[in-house]
């Protein structure tokens, strides 16, 4: 059993507390917060007009933070395969770093004088700078931490991003809060705290990119194209992918219930301001608490895991998901929102730390890992695309947030289901009396 090196697992987990203060104080605190308030002043309701379009502000935000992941699900395969046979991914990975870093900052720039379009494009820009960089960052798992470790690893690097984030979202809320240093008034107390999420994001991301090892291409010669390279090795990961069994369950798995966990998260903040009319300073108060409870999950759930094995808690931590929607749909006051969304902070973070390391067990040995977790990637970034997409759709359909919840539901239950399917297969397997080949045809 080889000990990790504590240097440079530090060292990788520092790019969750680098990067995740995007997902907590821009995604899910204070942007929408802020985004729903200038709509309203610029347009005088919620219905907001953008490229001659008009539609509702909520709305809208669900479209272009689908249209930003379905551009990252498109483009990933091709970038990872071609880091993996290049061996430069910690290049892609600081290419996304400064792309949605300097989006987040220029988000400062956002106010009701100016144009809707330029600010929509920015929060587009940060989601692909901020989802692109995750393929490059969990590829590393694999290769600094071996599959005994690779739970912990993960949790850490979970746990340091929310405690990066929830330092980095107290800052925001003092400057809202008291707009020390003659700010004016809280609206570009708003404005400097994306100003500073994105120099946070830039300046910590330094000590990732200092102490990561260079990676090794995959292949030594290169006889075609990058482009040609790229989808040469997405092919031979494919190839591999379709004939594991468990892994391809998982992935199914994964896919279905993704699309409630991000979407959750995504549309929490606006739920309670829209459904439930809550003051922004009660709902950043709210986040915060999340964020507190979701390292205690991220952590609880790794320990877990080695108890009980990766796929019970995941199936439990999904039924947790389903009784949390199943909550929401009924939820009509502000206390119900809060003991709601502590048990969103249980489930949150351990949901995804295990989910990251349960694929990196089941992958095989490989130098491909940027190719391989381009599939994970991929995989949760369609997803988002597609649950917020249907989230969003389903409100304008209806206009009728809450009639949206109870399709999370749906997208849970499959998920469910194909845990239930993995874990089948896994004890099958490993009592030797496989009901069906080891080696499958069937594709993912």
């Amino acid at each position: 059993m080889s000990i990790p090196n504590k240097k440079v697992v530090n060292g990788w987990a520092m790019y969750d507390w680098a990067n995740s203060v995007y997902n907590l104080v821009i995604t899910t605190t204070f942007f929408p917060i802020y985004y729903l308030g200038v709509t309203r002043a610029k347009f005088g309701g919620d219905d907001v007009v953008f490229f001659g379009k008009t539609l509702k502000n909520s709305v809208l935000y669900d479209y272009v933070l689908s249209a930003a992941y379905l551009i990252i699900a498109i483009s990933l395969p091709i970038l990872s395969s071609i880091a993996d046979t290049r061996g430069n991914k910690k290049n892609f990975l600081r290419f996304f770093c400064y792309l949605g870093s300097m989006a987040c900052a220029s988000l400062f720039f956002f106010t009701k004088d100016n144009p809707l379009e330029p600010g929509m494009l920015s929060i587009m820009l940060a989601a692909i700078g901020f989802w692109g960089g995750l393929v490059f960052y969990n590829s590393y798992l694999p290769e600094i931490a071996t599959p005994e470790y690779q739970d912990r690893v993960s949790a850490r690097g979970f746990s340091f991003g929310y405690l990066g984030s929830v330092l980095m979202q107290l800052v925001g809320f003092a400057l809202v809060t008291f707009l020390p240093f003659g700010i004016p008034d809280d609206a570009q107390a708003v404005r400097i705290t994306f100003l500073l999420v994105g120099v946070w994001w830039f300046g910590f991301a330094q000590i990732t990119f200092k102490r990561l090892p260079a990676s090794k291409p995959a292949i030594s010669e290169h006889t075609g194209s990058v482009f040609k390279d790229g989808f040469v090795e997405l092919k031979k990961v494919y190839a591999q992918v379709r004939v594991m069994p468990v892994l391809k369950r998982f992935l199914r798995a994964f896919f279905f219930y993704s699309m409630g966990v991000q979407t959750v998260m995504m549309v929490a903040v606006i739920f309670a301001s829209v459904e439930l009319k809550m003051e922004s300073t009660n709902l950043i108060i709210c986040v915060v608490l999340i964020q507190l409870v979701a390292i205690l999950g991220a952590w609880g759930m790794a320990r877990l895991s080695g108890r009980f094995g990766n796929f019970k808690v995941l199936i439990c931590t999904v039924i947790l998901w389903i009784g949390v929607c199943l909550c929401a749909y009924y939820i009509t006051t502000e206390s119900q929102f809060y003991i709601l969304a502590m048990a969103v902070g249980l489930v949150m973070g351990g949901i995804q730390s295990l989910s990251r390391s349960t694929y990196a067990k089941l992958i095989p040995e490989t130098r491909d890992t940027a190719s391989f977790f381009s599939y994970y990637d991929v995989t949760e970034k369609m997803a988002i695309a597609i649950g917020v997409f249907s989230f969003g759709y389903i409100e304008h359909m209806t206009n009728n947030m809450r009639t949206s919840v109870l399709v999370l539901i749906g997208f849970f239950t499959i998920g469910l289901i194909w845990l239930f399917s993995a874990l089948q297969k896994q004890r099958r397997l490993a009592n030797g009396k496989p009901q069906a080949p080891v080696y499958e045809t069937e594709q993912l």
